[in-house]
């Protein structure tokens, strides 16, 4: 369905990504992809869906360049297939992608595909609430053993790595939600790849990727993102994706994928597809704003300090960023002097900003997280790993900086 002539020459990223993976004269001579909304499809021939089901079903491969039959569409369907052969330039070193209807659904379906009970996995904390609760929650009670390792601790997460037993899997966060901490993907892909179970490597690059950190280059075997946040970037729709620089891992994703049903929807696939020209451009001018504000609010009394990748000043961070970051993206965090009543303080102050949780959008968003996203974590959780009630996280968007640095020196003064 999605195949396409290609010109005779490699493109880049920029062009691929509005080229490939779709062929006008399958949708009516259509200049761009149309909607789909079809459940189920009709075969070309008895063989075509026996050929089709062999291949859904793992029992064969497909050959390269073989046009195989759609069969339902929570297995796939056409926009889904258009989004996944499109997205996949816009990542580094990736071969294959795999769409969810949701950035924990991509999370839920590594764990559950590369992870069974009895198995370990190693992780960097602090992390996303949602995915601290799927390990201590669901995968946890499963027979499955979560091993934290703070976020930025590069010997510590070797020596976990190195010390686990029947371990199936290594999730990083990086920079680390909220604190922006960053861990270094080479060194623990490295240690991963000296161990004697092999465990894959995933990462979540939500903050930085696709445009400013490329994990797949350094060693990671897997890339999983929030779609919701920057590469659709208007707040307006969930997704989740999942690449990979071997196709037989998303294969084997797309096998579980098929069992769950959380396969993104032909809407919201044309939706995001429809955006990823886009998402370099946006990405630019957040990063832009975001070292803009942060500069701006360096020193301001009642921050009493600001998390910020230009900003880093612990030489190990700046190694790491400078080592796999190409700029320093549009998060960022500060915690502030009067603690938690400083923070709310502010929060209530914002006009421009908006009081709201998620990021990676149009619109600049703030929000508290220790009562908010991470308030899965328990005190001395949020303790070990610089969750405070005094931060405040920050997402920038594509407004004039201008405007809003004088809407957070505001706040900040009120506060």
């Amino acid at each position: 369905m999605t195949h396409s002539r290609r010109p005779p020459y490699v493109v880049r990223p920029d062009t691929a990504v509005l080229t490939r993976g779709f062929d006008p004269r399958l949708s009516v001579g259509s200049a761009r992809p149309a909607v789909f909304r079809s459940s189920t499809y009709v075969f070309s021939s008895p063989e075509a869906a026996e050929r089709a089901f062999l291949i859904a079903l793992g029992k064969e491969r497909a050959s390269p360049g073989e046009s195989v039959d759609l069969i339902y569409s929570r297995l796939s369907h056409p926009n889904a297939e258009i989004l996944e052969d499109q997205i996949v330039p816009l990542e580094k070193g990736a071969t294959a992608a795999a769409v969810f209807n949701s950035g924990m659904a991509g999370i839920s379906t590594i764990c559950t595909t590369f992870c069974q009970p009895g198995a370990s996995l190693v992780y960097t904390a602090p992390i996303y609430g949602g995915t601290q609760h799927l390990i201590h929650q669901l995968l946890e009670p499963y027979g499955m053993q979560g091993i934290p390792v703070p976020a930025g601790d590069t010997a510590a997460l070797r020596q976990a790595v190195e010390g686990a037993r029947n371990l199936k899997l290594v999730l990083i966060e990086t920079p680390a939600n909220p604190t922006l901490t960053m861990t270094d993907v080479a060194d623990a892909s490295r240690a991963a790849a000296r161990h004697p179970d092999r465990p894959l490597v995933a990462v979540d690059n939500t903050f930085l990727g696709p445009s400013f950190q490329h994990p797949l280059q350094l060693g990671a075997d897997l890339v999983v993102y929030s779609a919701t946040k920057f590469l659709s970037g208007f707040s307006d729709m969930l997704a989740g994706v999942v690449l990979a620089k071997e196709a037989e891992l998303v294969a084997r994703l797309r096998g579980t994928r098929a069992i769950l049903g959380n396969i993104l929807q032909p809407d919201e696939c044309w939706l995001l597809d429809g955006r990823l020209p886009t998402v370099g451009l946006r990405m630019s001018r957040q990063s832009k704003n975001a070292q803009h504000i942060a500069e701006a609010l360096a020193g301001h009394p009642k921050i009493a300090r600001l998390h910020y990748p230009s900003l880093f000043t612990d030489p190990e961070q700046v190694r790491i960023r400078d080592a796999q970051c190409d700029f320093p993206g549009g998060l960022l965090s500060f915690e502030m002097t009067g603690g938690k009543r400083a923070a709310f303080a502010v929060l209530r102050n914002l006009h421009i900003a908006k009081n709201a949780v998620s990021l990676g959008g149009v619109e600049t968003l703030a929000c508290h997280p220790a009562s908010t996203t991470h308030s899965e974590l328990s005190p001395e959780e949020l303790l070990r790993y610089g969750v405070s009630d005094s931060l405040v996280r920050l997402s920038v968007g594509v407004e004039d900086w201008r405007d809003l640095v004088a809407e957070l020196r505001g706040a900040l003064d009120a506060a």
